[in-house]
């Protein structure tokens, strides 16, 4: 029987696999808390290069940010969009890891980013709380 830091150990390794498989890169920080029904995984620093310049503010050539390039508010709703499509395209595999690390069926996944901070979450719901041993004392 796994403690429950190896069972959110275990949930973090599988979301940053899927992460390097369906976004080629992973999180600079990754940690996952089970609570109760809930695994939490928080990913910082997930935003990339190429991610990070479709938010940007633009400039025009005088450099004074008055731009008519594309917009930083749309390229941080099509940044969410895209984010969000490939937890959905993925979410088969995202369930199979997490109902491996903690033994209980999932009920539903929710998943939002901040384009602000380079911030992602994913939020596991399960069928019940899952059965671990206590962690040892030192």
């Amino acid at each position: 029987m796994k403690s429950q830091g190896e069972i959110e150990a275990a949930v973090c390794d599988g979301v940053l696999r899927f992460q390097q498989e369906f976004i080629g890169r992973g999180p600079k920080d990754i940690h996952a808390h089970l609570i109760g029904t809930l695994v939490v995984v928080r990913l910082q620093g997930v935003l990339t290069p190429a991610e990070r310049h479709l938010i940007a503010p633009r400039r025009d050539s005088d450099g004074h940010g008055h731009g008519h390039a594309a917009d930083p508010v749309n390229g941080r709703a099509l940044l969410k969009q895209v984010r969000t499509h490939m937890v959905a395209t993925g979410r088969g595999w995202l369930e199979s890891l997490v109902e491996s690390a903690v033994g209980v069926k999932l009920v539903s996944v929710h998943h939002d980013i901040s384009t602000v901070t380079g911030e992602e979450l994913l939020v596991f719901t399960l069928e019940a709380t899952p059965v671990y041993r206590p962690e040892r004392q030192t």
